[in-house]
């Protein structure tokens, strides 16, 4: 089985999360990537960042959220993906950058909205009293 290790970032903000969903893609997920060789979590987490929504990770404010476990969406093979979150303060305004075609502000009512491994982060949001 393939696990798909990704690093994404919690930006939430009066009971929302901020969602993004890439070019040709039906769900949201939380704004991350994948993870390039010899880079840390908080490396991936900057580098994505920047490049999907155009502003700048501040790294020295990263708290780790968790990490979670589902199927992968639209993968046929069974793989599996392992989401490592984090939220840190960020320099500039989230805007659609790169692959990214649209942000949305989600709450715990849009979970059908999201991939399957950002449902079981919503649960956990929603049940820390974090996202409405």
């Amino acid at each position: 089985m393939t696990t798909i290790d990704k690093i994404a970032w919690i930006q939430i903000s009066d009971g929302a999360i901020l969602g993004a969903r890439s070019h040709g893609k039906d769900v949201f997920y939380l704004p991350g990537g994948k993870r390039e060789p010899g880079e840390t979590d908080l490396d991936t987490l900057a580098r994505e960042i920047h490049e999907e929504l155009a502003v700048t990770i501040e790294t020295s404010t990263a708290t780790h959220v968790g990490t979670f476990e589902a199927a992968a969406h639209g993968t046929p093979d069974g793989a599996v993906v392992r989401v490592t979150c984090y939220t840190a303060d960020h320099r500039g305004t989230p805007s659609p950058s790169g692959e990214i075609a649209e942000l949305a502000w989600l709450t715990f009512a849009d979970r059908d909205r999201v991939s399957a491994v950002n449902r079981v982060v919503f649960d956990h949001l929603h049940g820390s009293g974090l996202l409405s």
